[in-house]
């Protein structure tokens, strides 16, 4: 079963997320958490990235798919069902793809991992903290990402 909302507190992690890196992404891109699909060579199926940084331009077509190739970085949230391909699917095709980075904040491990230096045969670097830390973004971001927010509520909080 494919659970298809997120939790109540994802969507502080999105929001804070988008805040930081807004002033850092690259002259001609946008970064947003809005429900597009994109598309990637060779693939059957399409993705749509929690949150994403990708080319102003990509998005002035009247076509139902995005393409792939326009996307600098995307993130994920993992949820229990989707973990497996956050993982391992995406991995690999975000990688083919060219995608700079690509965050994913591991909701179950609480954990981010920042894959970058994609290559046809996958991301070349890693490096992972847990929530709570600070991670380093690689260029073209190039900044400190804060991951406190990114944590579940204590039991106190709802």
């Amino acid at each position: 079963m494919v659970e298809p909302w997120s939790k109540g507190y994802y969507l502080r992690a999105m929001r804070s997320l988008r805040a930081q890196l807004e002033p850092h992404v690259p002259t001609g891109t946008i970064v947003d958490s809005s429900p597009y699909l994109f598309t990637f060579p060779d693939q059957e199926r399409a993705f749509g990235p929690d949150v994403f940084v990708a080319s102003e331009k990509a998005f002035d077509t009247e076509a139902r798919y995005t393409d792939g190739e326009a996307l600098v970085l995307v993130a994920e949230l993992s949820s229990a069902t989707t973990r497996n391909v956050d993982w391992s699917d995406k991995l690999l095709v975000y990688a083919k793809a060219g995608v700079a980075v690509y965050l994913l904040l591991d909701m179950q491990a609480q954990a981010v991992s920042v894959f970058s230096d994609p290559a046809p045969e996958g991301y070349r670097t890693r490096k992972t903290c847990q929530f709570g830390k600070t991670l380093h973004l690689p260029p073209p971001f190039d900044f400190e990402l804060g991951t406190t927010a990114f944590d579940k509520p204590s039991k106190n909080e709802g």
